[in-house]
């Protein structure tokens, strides 16, 4: 089948379940194809692809309200609402997002890249619908891994309080981005050896009705009975006691059992939990056989060995680099503990995990528990480490604030994947963190130049006792510095010039500093000569530098790869302002006030203006007007 022809998925309602197990096929072939070229999220797709198929069949969207939990297994569902022919667009600059997106499609009604907030979207709009009375099936698909996350158990607790009609379809894989942890895991864990409890109570019930009514004592009696065969065959029967009735678990790839339950649920009042078992990569061997989450989401594949396209870089990963220098502490500081919320493999944690496994946590995804459980460890002498990518750090921002800072607790946030990260987009940009921590009281922030600037940042973390410290690190590869054998703490607030000069100053960071350098390279061959300097701290700043160039009244060029608004800009503006500065003489470089989409990302700093071209021009034109108002004094 021509999947590239499907313009909407009303052509499904026609189709016997041969065809649809074709159609499965042909989804599979395609998604096996395309995203061995561009990437993506293959695992969880290939789990879900008669799961979709069967929502689409039996439901009405864009009527019916789908909303696919963090987006990860949203592909088939493009798919089959007419998105197949920009596949080979995906995750690519202006091309198919790789999660859903309103403005892509009508079927988009919820936008996610963050897990656990399909629940309580779907509350929302379910009790919309009640309040216009209109009708319609509101389906939020959560996966167990998602399940786990605070606010998906604030939302069951309160859906199923109000007892509001609803279709949960809980897709089971046992897996989220790396093997799920927890108790609501063992529970699930329980409910799929434990068979098909429905069937056995409608047997029962089936049973009792043939027995001859002798009075209220016997029918109060089989309700006892029913009751006790539900906590037999089902361990606490964790989603009946939240007021939701329970179906499954059903075979997620079975499209008789999918249909006969699906119907049944939506004949059900009040909220259902449909728990359907599915097999994550199913259909491509190297992603079935994946036990670690490798196949959750990757690069560029072979699709005859399952080898993946490696990038050309011999420089170590970041993640890889800190993970690895926090371990080479551990050895020598049992203080040391690491923690991950379920990215173990993401933040390159395997190791630590094999070497010090009474002193690795992955707590699953609840950043929220993972950074007052490291506050918790702080209170009591230990030196936690909580490695955490910086989209995912927002949402443990009343815990960092809270419970970290107010306390003044000596805890080493890790923040991987800062910066603008490319293909996952918006949702995963990590580029708001600088703006939410710096205004923390007790929080220094750092970030490296390169890998060997960021191992010695790891010892001047694992050294500082005063208080909470984060170290950004960008996602990808180092620039390929050797590294030092001997690591050094470096002094809290002292900034590095990397080049001399006397007609401005550029002040930047990590992942910039190349193009600041770059750039002062090409003002030189016009006669200007430009400071670039390593700004490694951006809280505390270096004052002592800073008052050293308002004295010279030197022109001075903020640039990062994060927001401006509240930004390491914005801090210099404001330490001018209280000293006193004339701060006429600042200009700044950042990510404007809205959400960068994804892309490569040498094109979206190309779409904001971040390039040694741009820059090179606006520190000349700083310099001009600098002169140009003192002439003019």
């Amino acid at each position: 089948m021509d999947l590239t022809k499907i313009n909407n998925p009303s052509f499904l309602k026609e189709l016997d379940h041969e065809q649809m197990t074709e159609l499965a096929a042909s989804i599979r072939s395609f998604l096996i194809e395309k995203l061995s070229v561009t990437g993506g999220h293959i695992g969880p797709n290939l789990g879900v692809v008669e799961l979709t198929i069967m929502l689409h069949k039996l439901f009405d969207s864009p009527q019916d309200k789908f909303l696919w939990d963090v987006g990860h297994q949203a592909y088939v569902h493009k798919i089959l609402t007419g998105r197949a022919a920009e596949f080979d667009t995906l995750r690519q600059y202006k091309g198919l997002c790789g999660f859903p997106k309103m403005n892509e499609s009508e079927h988009d009604v919820w936008e996610a890249g963050h897990s656990s907030t399909s629940l309580s979207a779907a509350m929302g709009m379910a009790v919309a619908r009640d309040i216009k009375e209109d009708e319609n099936y509101v389906l939020p698909i959560i996966g167990d891994g998602a399940l786990t996350g605070g606010m998906a158990l604030e939302a069951l607790n309160h859906i199923g309080h109000e007892k509001t009609n609803m279709i949960v379809i809980l897709n089971d894989n046992e897996m989220s981005i790396a093997p799920n942890v927890g108790a609501l895991h063992s529970i699930l864990g329980k409910l799929r050896t434990a068979g098909k409890y429905n069937s056995a109570k409608d047997e029962l019930e089936y049973i009792l009705k043939k027995i001859p009514a002798v009075g209220g004592r016997v029918a109060s009696a089989a309700e006892r009975v029913k009751d006790s065969l539900k906590y037999l065959l089902v361990s606490g029967v964790f989603f009946e006691e939240l007021g939701f009735t329970y179906l499954g678990p059903v075979d997620g790839h079975d499209f008789t059992e999918l249909e006969r339950n699906l119907n049944y649920a939506k004949k059900t009042e009040g909220p259902v939990l449909f728990h359907v078992i599915t097999k994550k990569g199913k259909g491509f061997r190297p992603a079935e056989d994946d036990k670690v989450g490798t196949w959750h989401g990757t690069g560029p594949y072979k699709i005859e060995t399952g080898d993946f396209v490696k990038s050309n870089s011999t420089s170590p990963s970041w993640s890889g680099l800190i993970a690895n220098t926090v371990e080479e502490l551990a050895h020598q500081d049992d203080r040391i503990v690491t923690i991950t919320p379920a990215m173990p493999v993401g933040s390159k944690l395997e190791s630590f995990a094999e070497q010090f496994p009474n002193r690795f946590f992955d707590v699953g995804i609840a950043e929220q528990h993972a950074t007052t459980m490291a506050a918790g460890l702080a209170t009591q002498g230990m030196k936690p480490f909580l490695a955490i990518y910086s989209t995912f750090l927002q949402r443990a921002y009343d815990q960092t604030l809270h419970d970290i800072s107010r306390q003044n607790l000596n805890v080493f946030i890790g923040i991987d994947r800062s910066g603008l990260v490319g293909a996952d987009g918006e949702t995963h940009q990590g580029i708001y963190d600088i703006a939410f921590l710096r205004h923390m009281p007790n929080m220094v922030i750092m970030m490296p130049k390169d890998e060997n600037e960021g191992q010695h940042m790891v010892k001047t973390a694992v050294d500082y006792e005063e208080g909470p410290i984060a170290l950004r690190y960008p996602r990808g590869n180092g620039l390929g510095i050797p590294l030092d054998e001997t690591l050094q703490p470096i002094p809290i607030g002292m900034w590095e010039v990397l080049r001399e000069g006397t007609d401005a100053a550029i002040l930047t960071f990590g992942t910039s500093i190349p193009m600041a350098l770059e750039a002062a390279e090409e003002l030189a061959a016009k006669g200007l000569n430009v400071k670039v300097v390593n700004a490694r701290f951006i809280k505390p700043l270096d004052e002592q530098m800073l008052d050293e160039l308002f004295e010279q009244k030197m022109p001075m060029m903020t640039v990062e790869e994060a927001v401006l608004a509240g930004g390491f800009g914005s801090a210099v503006l404001e330490y001018a302002n209280e000293m006193n500065y004339d701060s006429s003489c600042i200009d700044r470089m950042g990510i404007p006030d809205y959400f960068i989409e994804h892309g490569d990302v040498p094109s979206l700093l190309a779409e904001i203006g971040m390039t040694t071209e741009n820059l090179a021009k606006k520190v000349e034109h700083l310099i001009r007007n600098v002169q140009l108002e003192r002439e003019n004094v």
